[in-house]
């Protein structure tokens, strides 16, 4: 196969994640890992064709891929990639590389199918089956400088897409139509059109590009705006609803470019927002500022989300954050990577502590039914003195 793939992850990139999750699986007794959701699978070989990779405590891994090897073997530096039949010759594949079978398999167990689990009981009849999701995440949490790169030029072209919506908002043209435009421009500038999530249950398509009363509509997804929606049968994001003057529109977009993710929201608006609403942005951005100084390596998550709970109460908005009555989501920001919810999770009860080298979105919103969205994202880096700002478009609202 021809060598034409662009912006393969370098191969020291991988071989330091490999490092790091066999620290792990030695610290564990010398368990091994077998990796399979996409995501993972990606992270620690450099390619998302079919298969699985068996990471031992020690020694090469093993790529075995289903479809398409040929890809993968020019995708991914790994030295040990072979072509796989089918998942129950997996053990004989382990054995005839020079591995052990193990007497305990480490599997994703937070995204895998329960008739995998089952199947794989069977294929490994003799070897217990252990969750190490939590600790891939955690690996995956803290960014080399190599990912931080990436999500730099994401945040860039994510700046440069806000800024597309001053050429393209008009009074009277549908959310969707809107969202038509911004996401070909995103195409343009290299959006990669796929937004991975690890939740179950959990879609995007770009983001959230909504306007007034639509923009405050509740959905099922886990943020703290869904959107009227085409139908019930997506029931998030856009609609056929004209843009009016004076209302709040919503640009609430990812950039998921080479691989990662960053996160931002702007409000723009055509003609001045009520007073009301822009004093309600105003607050937002205050809250943001207050969490920026309190945010550094050794925070507890959950005690962000405290300060910002303890602000909108203070500040008569607690009725309205992060969403209203009893479909509030309980966190004000996440970690972006791969997908737009990794770990850490800026929320209610999290104790996870921040570390330099985590990429957060911070995302303090205020919903008000009937009237619109307000509020800021920002994608940061944790870094030795606090946050690093990424995404630096203007964040008062837009008017035109």
């Amino acid at each position: 196969m021809m060598d034409t793939i662009q912006n393969k992850t370098p191969e020291e990139e991988i071989k330091q994640r490999i490092r790091k999750l066999q620290h792990y699986l030695a610290g564990e007794g010398g368990i091994a890992a077998l990796i399979a959701q996409n995501t993972d699978l990606y992270y620690f070989t450099g390619t998302s064709q079919q298969g699985y990779l068996f990471v031992p405590p020690q020694g090469d891994p093993l790529l075995m891929v289903k479809k398409s090897s040929a890809r993968a073997k020019t995708e991914s530096p790994l030295p040990y990639i072979t072509e796989l039949k089918s998942a129950s010759t997996i053990p004989d594949l382990i054995e005839q590389n020079g591995h052990d079978r193990p007497a305990a398999l480490g599997m994703e167990l937070d995204v895998l199918p329960t008739d995998m689990y089952f199947r794989f009981k069977k294929i490994f009849k003799d070897t217990e089956i252990i969750d190490v999701s939590d600790p891939i995440r955690r690996i995956r949490a803290v960014k080399s400088s190599y990912e931080i790169d990436v999500v730099r030029q994401a945040a860039k072209f994510s700046d440069m897409l806000a800024d597309y919506m001053k050429e393209v908002l008009r009074e009277g043209i549908s959310e969707v139509a809107l969202a038509g435009k911004m996401e070909a421009r995103a195409r343009e500038l290299g959006h990669q059109g796929v937004v991975k999530m690890r939740l179950w249950g959990a879609e995007l398509f770009y983001g959230h590009l909504m306007a007034g009363p639509a923009a405050a509509v509740p959905s099922y997804l886990a943020s703290p705006t869904g959107g009227a929606g085409l139908s019930p049968a997506v029931a998030q994001g856009s609609s056929f609803r004209p843009i009016r003057r004076h209302e709040p529109v919503l640009f609430d977009y990812t950039f998921a470019w080479n691989g990662y993710i960053s996160d931002e929201t702007r409000i723009f608006s055509i003609g001045e927002l009520p007073d009301e609403l822009t004093a309600a942005h105003e607050a937002m951005l205050s809250l943001q500022e207050i969490i920026k100084t309190e945010a550094a390596p050794g925070k507890r998550t959950g005690a962000l989300y405290e300060t910002a709970v303890e602000y909108v109460k203070n500040s008569g908005y607690a009725d309205y954050f992060m969403g209203s009555d009893h479909e509030r989501v309980k966190f004000i920001g996440h970690g972006v990577g791969l997908e737009l919810d990794e770990y850490p999770f800026i929320a209610k009860g999290q104790d996870m502590l921040l570390e330099s080298g985590m990429i957060v979105a911070i995302e303090p919103k205020l919903i008000f039914p009937g009237k619109g969205v307000v509020g800021v994202e920002n994608t940061y880096l944790v870094d030795g003195s606090g946050l690093e700002q990424l995404t630096n478009y203007e964040e008062s609202v837009i008017v035109l």
